[in-house]
């Protein structure tokens, strides 16, 4: 299959308002899991998924923090504006969470009409009684977002994570139709999340429990992870009729050099822990064949596009890709590869690394569908049924599954 011309309309199902979970169940590894082997389908709760597993197999996981990138800026005349940080500009979600007093962001703006030219917004608010004074200032628009400067002051001097997380909102999915609540804000984050810059979470994740992992480790199976911050794009459907009209969102990650050598060192299977990290373990074997096919090693490539891994040279080995990350990184003494992706993984995609995939159910006419779609084949239909039959609970507060690559020419 020829993944620029799928159409997206055959990806689609019926998916009832009351099938998406619109909250958490009480315990995080309650949640059923649905397996799926070669075309055999059967379901377990997650706290047994250890059984699923063996010893030598690998399990990623993505370590993103979300943050409350919701702020909200009341007008004199009474409007209100709505200002939803998706990315900094000019540096890395890292350092733009330790600025003091300025921090410039891509964001979209909710009420942007009734934000007039360079008028200046103001939100004022206290922190253990110490004021804190906040501006927002549009600097440019670029397409549907604008690129916003914001400045503060506080006695304490406060970071811009410290602005977040006082005068933020967590933005939960807008399938919730609702606001965040108190339990939100610690059930939306997963158990491995520790850097903050997604907008969204990284739903796979949000079942594992320190018991998951510690059953998982007494059966011999390894835990790495990445760093993959979730942009707002992840939630925008496919509008266009086939997927060549559709632009994907990009998104920052960063993997530890030594994960490389864990891959190629592993002895059982890859599984990554939803698509955030099946997106960045494939992107990262794509960043070796650039640097291999186009021998520009001054400057290591570091960027995926959409349908670079329909184009670029194949038949390069996983090792010789990740030898050529390495050498790179050794050259520079860097232990991070820092890059960017917007990787489109849809039927006709050939994986390189994951032999399972530990996921969510997602959105009809989604990419991440797409990408399910890919991974199992036409079976998607089947395990998607399934779930629907036997009450699974859908989206990110939802339930979970197993899913085992699809055999070759089955």
């Amino acid at each position: 299959m020829n993944a620029f011309d799928i159409r997206i309309e055959e990806f689609n199902y019926e998916l009832p308002d009351e099938r998406i979970a619109k909250f958490p169940l009480e315990k995080r590894e309650a949640s059923k899991l649905l397996i799926y082997n070669d075309g055999l389908i059967s379901q377990k709760v997650f706290s047994e998924i250890s059984d699923e597993l063996h010893e030598g197999d690998l399990i990623i996981s993505n370590n993103t923090r979300v943050i409350s990138a919701r702020l909200h800026f009341a007008k004199r005349t009474g409007a209100v504006i709505e200002i939803f940080c998706l990315e900094p500009v000019g540096t890395s979600h890292q350092d733009a969470m330790i600025q003091r007093g300025k921090s410039v962001w891509k964001c979209l703006v909710g009420g942007a009409k009734k934000w007039k030219g360079d008028e200046k917004l103001e939100c004022l608010f206290s922190v253990d009684n110490n004021d804190v004074f906040l501006t927002a200032t549009k600097i440019t628009q670029v397409a549907e977002a604008f690129e916003i400067e914001f400045n503060w002051t506080s006695k304490n001097e406060m970071v811009f994570s410290e602005i977040l997380f006082h005068a933020g909102e967590l933005p939960l999915p807008p399938y919730f139709h609702r606001d965040a609540e108190e339990e939100d804000y610690e059930r939306y984050q997963t158990m491995f999340a520790k850097h903050e810059g997604s907008v969204a979470a990284p739903t796979a994740g949000l079942h594992f429990t320190a018991d998951v992992l510690s059953k998982l480790k007494s059966k011999g199976v390894d835990h790495k992870e990445v760093t993959l911050h979730v942009g707002a794009g992840t939630f925008k459907p496919v509008s266009s009729d086939t997927m060549k009209e559709h632009n994907m969102h990009s998104e920052f990650f960063s993997v530890p050099v030594d994960l490389l050598e864990a891959i190629l060192n592993c002895k059982g299977r890859i599984i990554p822990v939803g698509t955030t990290s099946m997106r960045t373990l494939e992107s990262l074997y794509w960043l070796g064949v650039k640097m291999i096919s186009q021998q520009e090693n001054d400057s290591m490539h570091n960027r995926i596009n959409q349908w670079e891994p329909y184009q670029l040279m194949q038949g390069v080995s996983l090792s010789d890709s990740f030898q050529a990350l390495m050498k790179h990184c050794k050259s520079r003494n860097e232990k991070y590869i820092n890059a960017a992706t917007s990787i489109l993984i849809a039927p006709g995609y050939k994986f390189i690394i994951c032999d399972g995939i530990i996921t969510n159910f997602h959105m009809p006419k989604s990419t991440l569908l797409l990408l399910v779609a890919a991974f199992i084949g036409d079976d998607w239909k089947s395990v998607y049924d399934y779930a629907l039959k036997n009450d699974f609970r859908f989206l990110s507060y939802g339930d979970s599954s197993l899913l085992w690559k699809k055999l070759p020419n089955d």
